[in-house]
């Protein structure tokens, strides 16, 4: 892939930059709070927010420390799309700077990306944890949370115009397809489409850490490896 300079990082691209932690949390989380707000279709137009950090569209906000917008170059070629912010995200405000974030950078050097040469963000935009003993754990995040997230996950994919989305699981994957029916089982290795760009699915780079399977962990790491060279292919096709 030719490796361009990168474009200025894209603070600011939505007017949602991350704004410093509001509180380290101490109790509670969304493991037994029903999510609350609007979903998507529930919003009039003069109703939309006009910021990522003003977005109340459902109840995750209120556990989180901020919202976290995506970042990398404003006219990536290339769109690498998680599921939700972790931990170290929610306190720094930035997308994948935990030890996920740690595995994609090695898989993304070893397939020949820059992180500032790519755009990354999450298809929902706030943290969702429970708490065990003293530590927040992730939740994974409902489907209305989802569709509800998925208003920011679009204007990022109209400002960004990418050519090719890379969904790091299951989760990623229904949000930037936008429909049912595309298993990540049945979707790794193929290209599919969405649009005017096309979508290549891989495993969350936390799967290729958690998994008990030392071999299972390494085909999990590959296939994302696998993902990120076949979306600098298509990236420099044009």
């Amino acid at each position: 892939m030719s490796r361009r300079a990168a474009r200025p990082r894209a603070r600011g691209l939505l007017r949602h930059a991350a704004s410093p932690p509001r509180r380290r949390h101490d109790g509670g989380g969304m493991a037994d709070k029903p999510t609350q707000g609007a979903a998507p279709g529930d919003i009039r137009p003069d109703q939309r927010p006009r910021t990522l950090q003003a977005c109340r569209r459902c109840g995750l906000w209120r556990d989180a420390t901020q919202a976290v917008p995506g970042a990398g170059a404003r006219r990536a070629a290339i769109m690498l799309v998680g599921e939700q912010p972790g931990d170290k995200e929610d306190l720094a405000g930035l997308p994948f700077v935990g030890p996920a974030g740690a595995l994609l950078d090695k898989a993304m050097a070893q397939a020949g990306l820059r992180r500032d040469a790519v755009y990354l963000t999450n298809a929902v935009k706030h943290f969702k944890w429970q708490l065990r003993g003293k530590r927040r754990m992730h939740k994974s995040p409902a489907q209305v949370e989802i569709a509800a997230c998925a208003y920011w996950l679009e204007r990022e994919l109209a400002a960004v115009r990418p050519r090719v989305v890379v969904a790091l699981g299951a989760t990623a994957l229904g949000a930037v397809m936008g429909e049912r029916g595309h298993t990540l089982k049945h979707s790794l290795g193929r290209e599919l489409a969405r649009g005017d760009y096309r979508v290549l699915a891989s495993y969350h780079p936390s799967y290729a850490l958690r998994s008990p399977d030392p071999a299972g962990r390494q085909a999990a790491y590959q296939s994302i490896v696998d993902a990120l060279e076949h979306a600098g292919r298509l990236a420099d096709e044009g």
